[in-house]
């Protein structure tokens, strides 16, 4: 264990919504902070309330955020002494902690040894069998094995079964395969896939869990031997494999359960001296049983939940941590209370192929009340383009119990105002009315098939009233002045019940 190394200017290797939360956690700890930004992101919000900005490159990530000189060139040209990675780009890359170590920064995350053992799928499964963490069965592919080893090998997992890439997620080197005759066929393209997206078609054979649920639990671990566990969170509504809505505690998760799950996560970290803040993904199947998916070796898209439950930051947490000092309270975890959910909201188009969505941002209108909190990076003029993922914003509630947190998302919802760009907020919406999702008993195929909102005539009301006054003033109509009255006109009445219906759309 060294000596505690205080972080005096951090810079931020990320962009959008992730960067701005970790400005945020830097600036109330003290810390002087530095933004990096492409040429698309010349003007975006993390730019805007860092100390300092250094401008990268070109939008490509090839030239800017995944840049590792350029990154370090940064932190020298501003005297920053730390690096936050947040997530994607260069989170989980061990050849970057490296870089950072070598040039005497400081990485606000786990050592490359732990990423290199938990970023590799094959090599993590073999990380935590020795502690016990539960596995789905499953079988690795020998470099030039031949057909008859390969389907052997597949009858051996069994079927319903998985062809998974070693290397990346996010569903991409994926394949679901039901019969023995498409083994061949799936592991071909799955391993084309995993080497265009990755750099590395390694793939491997994992029993297919039907009905699964995707739990995961946090992990805390620092270098005075304490690693905790902060509960689970149920991130079973996905779409293409990527979460849509997140909620803690689970539906389904027993305290018995919990339990069980926190100990086999934290021996997950142990097993590979973790460090920083952590997530263990878990599958539960039908019959109730967990089994190890993967670790992240990051901080979570949706860790705010877990922070309302708990009251703790986990960003802060990932600086203490990362200048030597111990996680705040210790080994003794904060008690949870209520309920929390995150939705996120992304610029597509959900009903329609869930295609992106581009545009300028008008009157951006963001919700407020008890138990509401928005983590974004939106602004009025921010234009989205197609550079980088889409999402806008997070919409994070906690309320005392399930039950109150869904109607609190709901309205938190209704009153988001995201104009010049089309967003996915019918579909959080329909998600939250659905009678599975309402009951807890969902798992990770809710979203398969979601019939897009039927049409409401009343979103021709603003059209028609602009088509009549173009009628008129085309016309040249003269109409007789209107008798003094303190009452709006019919076409604002209508203007006002169809912006309070809820205005997601261009």
């Amino acid at each position: 264990m060294s000596a505690p190394r205080p972080i005096t200017k951090l810079l931020v290797a990320n962009r959008g919504e992730i960067a701005v939360r970790i400005i945020r956690a830097a600036h109330e700890l003290g810390m002087q902070t530095v933004a990096v930004y492409s040429d698309a992101d010349r003007t975006s919000l993390h730019v805007r309330m860092a100390h300092q900005a250094v401008r990268l490159g070109p939008a490509a990530p090839s030239e800017s955020y995944l840049r590792i000189d350029r990154l370090l060139a940064a932190c020298e040209q501003t005297g920053a002494n730390a690096i936050h990675p947040g997530y994607g780009f260069l989170a989980e890359s061990a050849e970057f902690v490296e870089a950072c170590e070598a040039a005497g920064l400081i990485f606000v995350g786990p050592p490359a040894a732990a990423m290199r053992a938990m970023g590799d799928k094959i090599a993590a499964r073999a990380t935590v069998e020795p502690s016990g963490v539960p596995l789905v069965p499953g079988a690795n592919l020998p470099e030039g094995a031949d057909e008859a080893t390969i389907l052997a090998a597949a009858t051996g997992v069994g079927f319903p079964l998985l062809v998974k890439a070693s290397a990346g997620g996010g569903g991409k080197g994926m394949r679901l395969v039901r019969e023995v005759g498409e083994v061949t066929d799936a592991i071909s393209r799955a391993s084309g896939e995993a080497q265009t997206a990755f750099g590395d078609g390694t793939v491997y054979l994992e029993r297919f869990i039907e009905e699964p649920r995707h739990v995961e639990i946090q992990v805390l671990a620092d270098d005075h031997g304490t690693t905790v566990a902060l509960g689970e969170r149920e991130c079973s509504v996905q779409r293409r494999h990527q979460k849509v809505i997140e909620e803690t505690p689970s539906p389904i998760v027993t305290p018995k359960l919990r339990s069980r799950m926190e100990a086999a996560a934290v021996a997950c970290a142990k097993s590979c001296d973790y460090r920083s803040a952590g997530t263990v993904e878990f599958l539960i199947g039908a019959s109730g049983e967990f089994h190890f998916l993967e670790m992240n070796t990051r901080i979570q898209v949706e860790h705010p939940i877990t922070e309302l439950r708990y009251r703790v930051d986990l960003l802060a947490e990932q600086l203490r941590i990362a200048q030597g000092l111990p996680i705040s309270f210790g080994a003794r975890v904060p008690e949870p209370a209520g309920h929390a959910i995150e939705a996120r909201i992304c610029a597509e188009d959900a009903d329609h192929g869930f295609m992106p969505s581009t545009g300028t941002l008008g009157a951006v209108q963001l919700p407020g009340g008890p138990g509401v909190r928005c983590d974004g990076h939106v602004y009025v003029g921010q234009k989205i383009g197609l550079d980088y993922d889409n999402l806008l914003l997070k919409l994070i509630v906690h309320a005392a119990d399930r039950t109150m947190a869904i109607e609190r998302l709901k309205r938190a919802l209704w009153e988001t105002r995201l104009p010049g760009v089309t967003t996915n907020i019918p579909l959080l919406l329909r998600t939250l009315d659905d009678a599975r999702f309402q009951s807890g008993r969902y798992d990770t195929s809710i979203l398969e098939g979601s019939a897009p909102a039927e049409e409401d005539p009343a979103d021709l009301v603003p059209v028609v009233a602009a088509a009549l006054a173009m009628h008129r003033r085309v016309r040249k109509t003269t109409v007789p002045p209107a008798a003094a009255s303190t009452r709006p006109a019919p076409w604002v009445e209508a203007g006002r019940q169809w912006w309070n219906r809820g205005t997601w759309s261009r």
